[in-house]
C-alpha cells in the first residue's frame, strides 16, 4: 500500500469479529476473524478484540494511520460505547476508549455496523457515485444504514438506519426489540422459515437436520408453493419498509446484502415488483434496488472510510 499507512478496521458482530487492513482505495490487504464468544462475558469478548488488534498490527509492522470500528448496536457514538443486543456482556461498553488505549497515537472512529456497511458500498461497492442510499443486510436479522447527501447519517446517538425495526404490521408478532410487527419479524431468514414451517412446509432434511433460509430458498427454487409464499410475504414487507424509508429520506438507491440476499432473483424479483406498488410518488419511481458488491467485507471497508472522515 505504498508509503501511506493502511487503516485498521474492526467489524464487531455477535457471531464473529473481523479485523483488517484497508487501503485508501478500499482494498483489503489482510483480514482475520475470530468467534465472538459472546456468551462468555465482557472481558472474554474484549480479549478476542485485543487478539485481533495484535494480529493485524503485527501484519502492518506496527504502523497504521487510523482505526475504524463498526459495531452491532445499539451504539452511542458520542460516548464511544456499545451495547450490542447479541453480546449480552457489553452494556455501555467503552469500546472506543479501549481501542484508543490499545492502538495509541492514531485517531479512532466508531459507528454502527449498518452505517459502515452502507458507507463501504457507497464509496467502493454497488453504490459508487450515489448521493443518498440505504444499505441493508437481510440475514438472521434485518439491519441497515444511511448515506445522505454523500455523508454517513448517524442520527442523534449513532443508531439511525435501524430499518429492521420499522413497523410494517401494527398487529404483528412481538420483536426482540420489545416492539411488535417490525419488518425483521417477517423478512429475516429465520422469520421466513418459521412462517413456512407453521404453514405446512415440510423441508427435506440437510446434513444434521438443518432447516434454515438456504433450505427454504432451495425449496422455493424447486417450486414449493409454501416456500415461495414465504419469500413473497418477506419481500412484500421489505418493500413496504423501503418505500417508507425512501419517502422520508428521498433516496436514490437501496443496496441489499446478507445471507438471504444471496438467493438472488428469488428475493429481488418479487421485491422490485412489490416496491413498484408501494413507491408510487413521482420522486420514488426511479428508486433502484440492487445486490451488494462487497459481501462480508463491506463493514470493514466502511469502517475504514468512516475513520478517514473523522
Amino acid at each position: 500500500m505504498g508509503d501511506t499507512p493502511a487503516t485498521l478496521a474492526l467489524d464487531v458482530g455477535g457471531t464473529k469479529i473481523a479485523a483488517g487492513l484497508v487501503g485508501a482505495d478500499g482494498s483489503l490487504s489482510y483480514t482475520a476473524t475470530r468467534p465472538t464468544r459472546a456468551d462468555q462475558g465482557a472481558e472474554t469478548v474484549w480479549a478476542v478484540v485485543t487478539e485481533l488488534l495484535d494480529d493485524v498490527l503485527a501484519r502492518a509492522g506496527g504502523r497504521v494511520g487510523a482505526v475504524g470500528i463498526g459495531s452491532a448496536g445499539p451504539v452511542d457514538v458520542n460516548a464511544g460505547t456499545v451495547s450490542p443486543i447479541n453480546i449480552p456482556g457489553w452494556r455501555g461498553f467503552g469500546l472506543r476508549d479501549r481501542v484508543t488505549a490499545a492502538v495509541p497515537g492514531v485517531p479512532v472512529a466508531l459507528g454502527g455496523d449498518g452505517v459502515c456497511m452502507a458507507l463501504g458500498e457507497n464509496r467502493h461497492g454497488a453504490g459508487r457515485g450515489t448521493r443518498s442510499m440505504l444499505g441493508m443486510v437481510v440475514s438472521t436479522g434485518v439491519g441497515g444504514g444511511l448515506v445522505l447527501d454523500g455523508a454517513p447519517f448517524h442520527g442523534r446517538t449513532g443508531n439511525a438506519g435501524h430499518v429492521g425495526h420499522v413497523v410494517v404490521d401494527a398487529a404483528g408478532e412481538p420483536c426482540r426489540c420489545g416492539g411488535r410487527g417490525c419488518v425483521e419479524t417477517i423478512s429475516s431468514g429465520p422469520a421466513m422459515v418459521r412462517w413456512a414451517l407453521a404453514n405446512g412446509w415440510t423441508p427435506e432434511q440437510r446434513g444434521a437436520g438443518v432447516v434454515d433460509a438456504r433450505a427454504l430458498a432451495a425449496a422455493a427454487e424447486s417450486g414449493d408453493p409454501v416456500a415461495l409464499a414465504a419469500f413473497r410475504r418477506g419481500t412484500d414487507a421489505l418493500a413496504a419498509m423501503i418505500a417508507s424509508v425512501a419517502a422520508v429520506c428521498d433516496l436514490d438507491l437501496v443496496v441489499i446484502g446478507g445471507g438471504v440476499a444471496k438467493s438472488g432473483a428469488l428475493l429481488f424479483d418479487p421485491l422490485r415488483a412489490a416496491l413498484s406498488e408501494y413507491a408510487r410518488l413521482d420522486f420514488l419511481t426511479g428508486l433502484q434496488v440492487v445486490p451488494a458488491e462487497l459481501g462480508g467485507d463491506a463493514g470493514l471497508v466502511g469502517a475504514a472510510v468512516l475513520a478517514g472522515l473523522a
